[in-house]
């Protein structure tokens, strides 16, 4: 269920909102959904709502990172091929058995294996390579198959190299002490994220869950990628790209089929979709033309007598994208995004204001994308229509940018070899090559 607030409905509606504006009436209207309590495997992808602190220190014991004998360091010392030390082996030690079975005195060794506590009286792990093995011979490559049982492993070892004290020793707390924060609250939980956890023993979390953003696109024309192509028809991509891309935002996305155009099917798609969205976006139908279903279909949600915020369409300051809507909708004030429906538009503007409600919904402080400033490459100037904001699609590499297409809205292959977008401010008609320009990196 969607947290957000009502949507702000400032007067003026037909004037230009500048791209800054109508993000910010955007994040205005979401907040971080409410905390949940989820186990490991669930919560992978989630933000933590609080520090975490380690009950337990990482290793709880001190433990060989090698297969080999664990020793006295006076034992060892001067040990060499000509004239190896020769200890008597009083057992095993393998991970996950006791360590206080076994006591290593003068003279004497204990084969340990990887991951194994540190006996009693041992103080450093000399590495099976450095010596016989306990065959009589010269080194071993290997570990040869373990005792059944620490009582079991005797005769004696050869040892050709010495070491120093807590060689080859993984500490008790070396990696995580008891009482240490291993995690911070905004952390967003990865495998790396979700092991440590495990590995200090926290079977669950609290987080800010995943939001749930339904996608949906809207259009006659539309067909779904395997069908056959009527006249006048053209594949649906809009819907699979904005899915994909509110996955790769960090959302739980669903993907609704093409709605025809007709304001009364897309009004009851969406009525069925608020039980399980935090966030809709739509695509398509949000210009100008006689056919716009989104902006027909949601005009009665404005309505003072209908419940929710309403959904307001405007006209942006920016090139692609400038139709665009956004408000809320039904009784729990769901955000809804009404995106423009030509693909290169759709997508900016779906970088641009659903990412950023997506990473607001998700609890994270830093919403956008990262930007840099990169020199320009090209084969001529680059014009912008004055007055607007333009995005263009672009590949970044080694502090420089290059335009990849046109200008057009509906250059789908040039945005899908583009990982980044050149802006170009309002107030900037023309840039010439080799000039410094903002890059929104995309990758």
């Amino acid at each position: 269920m969607s947290t957000a607030a009502p949507a702000p409905r400032p007067a003026g509606q037909d004037r230009l909102w500048s791209v800054d504006e109508h993000l910010d009436d955007v994040l205005a209207a979401v907040r971080p959904l409410e905390p949940i309590e989820l186990q490991l495997p669930d919560a992978q992808g989630c933000v933590l709502v609080e520090d975490v602190t380690a009950p337990v220190s990482l290793p709880p014991f001190d433990n060989s990172s090698m297969d080999g004998y664990a020793v006295r360091v006076a034992d060892i010392a001067g040990a060499s091929e000509e004239f190896p030390a020769a200890l008597d082996v009083v057992g095993d030690v393998a991970a996950g058995h006791q360590a206080d079975l076994l006591h290593v005195g003068p003279g004497q060794a204990a084969r340990i294996m990887t991951g194994a506590p540190l006996p009693s009286g041992a103080e450093t792990v000399v590495p099976v390579e450095w010596t016989d093995g306990g065959l009589g011979e010269g080194p071993v490559s290997g570990m040869r198959a373990r005792s059944l049982a620490p009582e079991q492993a005797r005769g004696q070892v050869r040892v050709h190299r010495p070491a120093e004290a807590r060689a080859h020793v993984r500490a008790q707390g070396s990696d995580v002490r008891a009482g240490d924060r291993a995690l911070e609250a905004g952390t967003v939980l990865g495998p790396p994220q979700i092991a440590l956890l495990a590995a200090i023993g926290r079977g669950s979390v609290r987080v800010h869950p995943r939001p749930r953003v339904v996608v949906m696109s809207t259009g006659s024309e539309l067909v779904q990628p395997g069908e056959t192509l009527g006249s006048g028809q053209i594949y649906d991509s809009n819907s699979f790209a904005l899915t994909a891309a509110a996955r790769d935002a960090g959302a739980i996305a669903y993907r609704v089929g093409a709605v025809a155009d007709d304001a009364d099917t897309l009004r009851s798609t969406i009525e069925d979709q608020l039980v399980r969205a935090d966030l809709l976006v739509t695509t398509g139908g949000v210009s100008v033309g006689a056919y716009d279903v989104v902006k027909e279909a949601l005009e009665h949600v404005g309505d003072e007598d209908e419940e929710g915020g309403g959904v307001e369409f405007r006209k942006l300051a920016m090139q692609p994208g400038k139709p665009q809507g956004f408000g809320t909708v039904g009784p729990d004030h769901t955000p809804l995004l009404a995106l423009p429906g030509n693909p290169v538009s759709s997508y900016v503007s779906f970088e641009l204001f659903v990412r950023p409600a997506i990473r607001t919904l998700m609890g994270l402080k830093d919403v956008h994308r990262p930007t840099t400033r990169a020199k320009l490459t090209a084969d001529k100037a680059l014009t912008s229509p004055k007055g607007r904001r333009q995005f263009l699609r672009a590949t970044y590499a080694d502090g420089a940018v290059r335009p990849v297409g046109g200008a057009g809205s509906h250059l789908v292959a040039a945005l899908a070899h583009a990982d980044a977008l050149i802006v170009v401010p309002e107030d900037t008609e023309s840039v010439e090559p080799g000039v410094d320009v903002e890059v929104v990196l995309l990758g």
